[in-house]
């Protein structure tokens, strides 16, 4: 069988085609050292996407001050870049707010089942002055609800099964060591020793309800 010239220069082509070198991946652009515009500009849009306070803040720009560097001047000197200050003004102006964000952060962790002694020290890791987790700190009626949306999810205490159902062994030492385990669960969730105990021990949710009006009723809410 023969080729005509066409085809084999096609073949040739297809060939040479298949043995190109692929194209080298483009290199990330570097970012450009930072002056005192940049810095403030990354504050301004660092407060409009995040919740902050002003340890959180300072704390990111410093960390883009390391991996960008700092502008020179015309004389080939680093530019001073005054990250406290604009920190400052960024309280000053409203754009950062600690109280808020103490505020919104105790009430999302206990939404989510999280207790006093948790939202202490995320308010603390952020950077809130004690005075202001004092103020947003939990109070007696909220932290028992924390309590009980956590032994609700985890299916602890009297969630754990509905009335019509039996426990998987009668054995004591095993139900023993389930209920250490729950008990470790709930301390670790940063929850009141007492108020573990009460609901573990509760023989029904009806019980803990009345637990929770108990609270409100002594005006913690």
């Amino acid at each position: 069988m023969s080729y005509s010239g066409s085809e084999l220069g096609g073949a040739e082509g297809g060939e040479k085609r298949r043995r190109r070198k692929p194209r080298e991946p483009r290199k990330p652009k570097k970012s450009r050292p930072l002056d005192a515009a940049m810095l403030r500009d990354l504050a301004l849009s660092y407060a409009a996407r995040f919740a902050t306070t002003g340890a959180k803040l300072e704390g990111y720009l410093a960390r883009k001050i390391r991996t960008r560097g700092v502008a020179e001047d015309d004389d080939g000197r680093e530019i001073a870049l005054d990250v406290t200050g604009l920190v400052t003004q960024m309280i000053e102006l409203g754009y950062v707010d600690d109280e808020v964000y103490a505020r919104g952060r105790s009430r999302d962790l206990t939404a989510r089942g999280y207790g006093a002694r948790r939202v202490e020290q995320a308010l603390w890791a952020a950077g809130v002055e004690e005075d202001v987790r004092a103020d947003n700190a939990p109070n007696e009626a909220q932290s028992r609800r924390a309590a009980v949306v956590l032994a609700q999810k985890r299916r602890f205490g009297p969630f754990g099964h509905s009335p019509d159902e039996t426990d998987e062994t009668d054995d004591p030492a095993i139900r023993h060591k389930a209920r250490e385990k729950q008990v470790a669960a709930m301390l670790r969730a940063g929850h009141l020793y007492d108020h573990v105990r009460f609901i573990l021990d509760a023989a029904a949710s009806e019980e803990i309800e009345e637990w929770l009006l108990e609270a409100e009723d002594d005006g913690n809410f």
